[in-house]
């Protein structure tokens, strides 16, 4: 995996509906490269699954996404790309992380989307980018944290595309 760049850069964007985060996934979807982990973060019903729900549609992926709070993981393979979807909400113990064998799947060929990172602090592997999600009426503020190289080309590319966006 990559490692830690302190070298942070940020992002907030507000959206204010649906249309508005299937937006942002498809202006994020081709900037999520093999190898990188994005951790999605926030209360339960603030956006986290819709937006990987964007990121997928617009990678061309035409069946359901569904959240994997009960089965931990759901993967998808779209052009040869692994895009790992978790949820750790349920984890009682970051010792779960392990026992259910989630490492593996970290691998420079995957795309990995990880819903309460928290959950398994200590063994999920660290962030290329943050996303945490707010509730904001109308709609979502999101905080964007780039925490690597990679995740920081992510996020200056994201910048330069929306001219509304607050550093």
């Amino acid at each position: 995996m990559h490692s830690p760049d302190h070298n942070q850069s940020t992002l907030t964007l507000h959206l204010p509906d649906e249309a508005a985060t299937a937006d942002l996934g498809r202006r994020m979807a081709p900037l999520l490269a093999p190898g990188m982990v994005v951790w999605l973060d926030g209360d339960l019903g603030a956006g986290k699954t819709s937006l990987v729900r964007s990121l997928l549609r617009a990678r061309d992926h035409a069946g359901a996404v569904k959240s994997p709070t009960y089965t931990l993981v759901e993967i998808y393979v779209i052009s040869r790309i692994y895009w790992y979807h978790f949820d750790f909400y349920r984890f009682n113990f970051p010792e779960e992380f392990l026992d259910a064998g989630l490492g593996e799947y970290f691998r420079a060929d995957s795309v990995c989307l990880v819903e309460w990172p928290e959950k398994a602090a200590g063994y999920v592997p660290a962030p290329d980018l943050v996303v945490h999600f707010r509730f904001a009426e109308p709609g979502r503020k999101l905080d964007l944290a780039a925490y690597s190289k990679e995740g920081r080309e992510c996020l200056n590319t994201l910048r330069s595309g929306l001219p509304d966006a607050a550093d």
